[in-house]
């Protein structure tokens, strides 16, 4: 809970390093109105996802679909959606997610996962979760969510989303520690 009585002291250097990391560290990702959308369930949850698949099917159907393994293939069998596999979550499916996000070729993350049981690839999990969030890829890890996801006017249109400019940031990292000496 925050105390309301003590006060945070921002100097006037440290605004100027949030605002210059505010202009220099974001670019536009810009998103068409057909979204490429990637679909994800742990073991648990895969039950989850197929019926809220089944219930979004005509408007997935507008949509560039992908998901790890069994998922992807459970997808395209019930519901003859067209849809990208990838490995399998635990081979290396969630890290060809993560790194297509990384890339700017998935706009939005649809994954139910399991918080109640640990996972043998729980860091890729948390690697995945990073990556969207980096990127400033929508994420959705509940029904309650991909249901706000897809009522939401944006899922139709296109969007600017904003996300770190990994680029500029490598540029001033090297710059920083070039001046190193050896």
């Amino acid at each position: 809970m925050l105390n309301n009585d003590k006060k945070i002291n921002v100097t006037d250097l440290e605004l100027e390093l949030i605002n210059e990391v505010e202009a220099d560290d974001v670019h536009e990702i810009p998103t068409g109105a057909v979204k490429r959308i990637a679909l994800v369930a742990h073991d648990n949850k895969k039950k989850d996802l197929l019926n809220w698949v089944k219930e979004n099917r005509e408007t997935l159907k507008l949509h560039k679909l992908c998901g790890t393994g069994t998922t992807s293939t459970l997808i395209r069998e019930k519901f003859n959606l067209e849809i990208d596999s990838y490995m399998s979550g635990p081979v290396g499916g969630d890290q060809q997610i993560g790194a297509d996000i990384a890339e700017g070729d998935i706009d939005i993350l649809i994954f139910f996962w399991d918080p109640m049981e640990m996972q043998p690839h729980d860091p890729d999990v948390k690697a995945l979760q990073r990556l969207a969030v980096l990127h400033d890829c929508v994420i959705a890890t509940n029904r309650a969510t991909a249901d706000f996801v897809f009522s939401s006017p944006y899922l139709n249109q296109s969007y600017e989303r904003k996300a770190i400019d990994a680029g500029g940031n490598l540029r001033r990292r090297v710059d920083e520690f070039s001046h190193v000496d050896d």
